[in-house]
This record gives structure tokens, C-alpha cells and sequence, in this order.
């Protein structure tokens, strides 16, 4: 890696929405390191660092901007070769992501972003995985809230139970103090969505591809729960999740299983709500959502009337900084397998698991605030702690490569709790 760039972090895209408040965690997370920020506009990037500025009463007016647009290759080429990491927050990563990956390819620069769509994420592994390797470059998608908290909750619980872990279910539970505002998503996220629900048929071409080589057969299965059912975590209604946190836990363990032979452990994952009520709103404005999005016109109408469709939830203007801090998450987890070991992770345990472990990850404001703080405090990692991470690069989990570095002690001197909560036999 040529270590004589001017620049060790540029956050891209930097005056959108999740942008922003990039640049805001950034003035504290990344306050030994040289940063800047990229996007297509001079005056939009200003206006960025005079409002962050004026928010975080510091003076960012010397902070150095860089002009990029997705549409320039060679605008990304130079933005990627005058730094160490990309932080790319240029969103629906599906439409602007796969320019940005290859300039960093090009230029041998670290990439991370917070793409939750599993098409986006799996394809560009299949793609690029190879190629980054060879370049000795970290590729690291899913660093927001999609999917750290699952990714690296997963991660802490292993490293906690002692013995072998057969399965892990999640279930995500937010919760809003005060008066629910409403426009609390904003639109990129929703269009992120409409993007990867539409085009979800391809990922099972691409996991074919990808997952070319089968893992272990291990048992016993982990069965679904039935669409609504009550969790462990106070009884509350819950649903399958339909995010990247699955699809990102199983390519950790399949890359934990081809790199160190662990014994991979089966994953779901599901969000829980505060009552039937809850639910049923969900459940509609889901129904209408997959209807529209299998048509060209109903995605049109999706993207051109988000607040109509989303009954309110959804805003271009996106939340506010007191709506985004009222909101609290918490991931529970529980996993069970067993307290024994075994030589090899092809062998067949005789008897069923015998040691269950709850655990969460918690934190605040999930969709801007601990999704930036996790993003910055992947690169930043990737910077100080390339010794603990996997050899070569490539494109990675955020669990595969941040599994031995400080990365969730990090995390938790940041807003963010990791706890055990109980350890019992079953």
C-alpha cells in the first residue's frame, strides 16, 4: 500500500442524508487522521461542513473536498488514489455502488459502506473478492446498521459461549421515546429498498455462483418460526427480518469455515413489534410494498409518492436530529449448542445441544446516528488494525474481517453496548 497519499479517509457522498452525519461522527472518531469529503458539488460540500461545523462548534473550513461524481471513472480514480480508505456513502449502492468499488480496485485503496442489499453485497463479492485479494485490499460492505449489530452481535456471542454454537436466532426490538414523529426514514433508504426487493430474483443466480462449494451438513436443523409468532425476548409479536442480516452471518461463517475450519452455525433472524396493532400497519404497507415493487410502474410509484405508500413513514427530508436520538435498538440474541468440542466440523454431535447463551447488542438511533459511528469505526479500523484481520484482503463481512481486532470494544466506547445476559444447560 502506497502510504504517501495526502489523505487517509474520504467519506464519499458526503452531502446526502447518511453523508452528513458521517461527516459528524467523523470530527470525533476520526480526529487523529487526515479526512476529507467527495461529492459532485463544491458549494453542496461546503454548505455540508458549515452546517456539520456549526453543529459540532467546530471550525471544518479547512477540511479538504474532493469533486467525484459516479458518473466520472476517472473523477473516482483520482478521489481513490488520493487516499488510504473510501467511506463510501453514496447510496442505492445497487445503481451508484459498483463504479466507486472498481476506482478502489484500480487504485489499490480500501472501500467500506453501509449497503444493506444482498444483491449488491453477494454480487460484488463474487465479482471482486479475487481482485481485491490480490491487491491486498479490505472491501467491506454491511458497516452500518445492516448488519454490525447481527454481524458482530454473532461474533461476540461465539466468542462468549465456550464450546460450539449450533444456532443463533436475533431478534431486532426499536423503541421510540416521546411522540413518534412521523417521515422518520428517509427516502434513500426506501429507494435502497425498492431497488433490492425488486431485483431479489437474482440473488439466488449469484449465490449459486458464489456458494459453488456446499458446507457441512450440520444438525440439528434450525427450523423457521411461523410468520407471526412470539419471541423469547418478552413474548413480543414478531416477524421474520427481511434486511441483510442473514445472508451476511452466513458469509462469515462460510468464510470462517473455508479459512479456519470452524464448524459454521445456522442464523435467523426476526424484528419484534409493540403489538398486534404494530403488525398489522407493518404487514400492510409490506404487502402494498411487494405488490408495487414486482412492476415497473408500481416501483415508479413507490419512488415518486414514498410518504403516500410508506403511510407517512418515509420523507426526503428525512428524521429529525431529536426524533433520530429518541430512537433506541436492541438485538437479542440466542444461541445453543454445545459445551464439548469436536475434531473436525464435518463430525456429527450424538447427542442434542446442551448449553444455551442470551445475549444483545444495543444502541441509539440505529438508521443514521450508531449506522454512521460503525462506518467510521470500520475504516478506522482497517487503518490501525490491518494486523488482526485477514491476510490478504478481499471483499469481506464486516464479521469475517473484524472478528480479532478492538473493533466492538470500540463500538461500545461509541454509543453502542454488547452484554451477556445469561449463560444456562439446557
Amino acid at each position: 500500500m502506497n502510504m504517501a497519499r495526502k489523505l487517509d479517509v474520504v467519506i464519499f457522498g458526503a452531502s446526502g442524508f447518511t453523508g452528513k452525519y458521517t461527516v459528524l461522527e467523523s470530527i470525533k472518531l476520526l480526529a487523529n487522521l487526515r479526512w476529507g469529503i467527495a461529492g459532485r458539488s463544491q458549494s453542496k460540500l461546503q454548505e455540508i461542513l458549515k452546517e456539520v461545523g456549526d453543529k459540532a462548534k467546530t471550525d471544518l473550513s479547512t477540511v479538504p473536498i474532493v469533486l467525484a461524481d459516479v458518473n466520472n471513472q476517472d473523477s473516482l480514480i483520482n478521489m481513490a488514489r488520493d487516499c488510504r480508505v473510501v467511506v463510501n456513502c453514496c447510496g442505492p449502492y445497487r445503481l451508484y455502488g459498483e463504479p466507486v468499488v472498481k476506482a478502489c480496485l484500480e487504485t489499490r485503496t480500501h472501500h467500506v459502506d453501509v449497503s444493506g442489499e444482498p444483491q449488491f453485497l453477494e454480487g460484488m463479492q463474487l465479482k471482486y473478492h479475487e481482485a481485491a485479494k490480490e491487491k491486498g485490499i479490505y472491501m467491506i460492505s454491511a458497516c452500518g446498521f445492516d448488519s454490525i449489530p447481527a454481524d458482530m452481535g454473532t461474533v461476540f456471542l461465539e466468542q462468549q459461549f465456550d464450546g460450539v454454537v449450533n444456532s443463533v436466532e436475533s431478534y431486532v426490538v426499536t423503541k421510540t421515546q416521546g411522540r413518534r414523529e412521523m417521515g422518520g426514514i428517509h427516502y434513500g433508504t426506501w429507494a435502497s429498498a425498492v431497488h433490492a426487493i425488486a431485483n431479489q430474483d437474482e440473488v439466488g443466480q449469484i449465490r449459486r455462483k458464489l456458494f459453488a462449494k456446499k458446507l457441512p451438513d450440520v444438525k440439528p436443523k434450525l427450523r423457521e418460526r411461523p410468520t407471526l409468532h412470539k419471541s423469547f425476548n418478552g413474548n413480543k409479536w414478531s416477524l421474520p427480518f427481511q434486511g441483510a442480516d442473514r445472508s451476511c452471518v452466513a458469509r462469515t461463517q462460510r468464510f470462517l469455515y473455508e479459512t479456519e475450519n470452524k464448524r459454521p452455525l445456522q442464523m435467523r433472524a426476526y424484528i419484534s413489534f409493540g403489538g398486534l396493532l404494530e403488525v398489522c400497519a407493518v404487514s400492510f404497507v409490506g404487502a402494498i410494498f411487494w405488490l408495487m415493487v414486482k412492476t415497473s410502474l408500481g416501483r415508479q410509484m413507490l419512488l415518486n409518492y414514498p410518504k403516500l405508500f410508506s403511510l407517512g413513514m418515509v420523507s426526503h427530508e428525512g428524521p429529525s436530529d431529536e426524533a433520530m436520538n429518541n430512537v433506541k435498538f436492541t438485538l437479542y440474541f440466542e444461541g445453543k449448542g454445545w459445551e464439548d468440542k469436536l475434531a473436525s466440523p464435518e463430525d456429527v454431535y450424538t447427542n442434542p445441544p446442551n448449553k444455551v447463551i442470551h445475549t444483545k447488542v444495543g444502541g441509539t438511533n440505529p438508521g443514521y446516528g450508531a449506522t454512521c459511528v460503525a462506518l467510521i469505526l470500520c475504516a478506522r479500523t482497517i487503518l490501525l488494525e490491518a494486523e488482526h484481520m485477514p491476510g490478504e484482503g478481499g471483499y469481506l463481512t464486516p464479521g469475517a474481517a473484524f472478528a480479532k481486532t478492538n473493533l466492538i470494544k470500540n463500538l461500545c466506547e461509541n454509543g453502542f453496548t454488547f452484554e451477556v445476559l445469561s449463560t444456562s444447560k439446557l
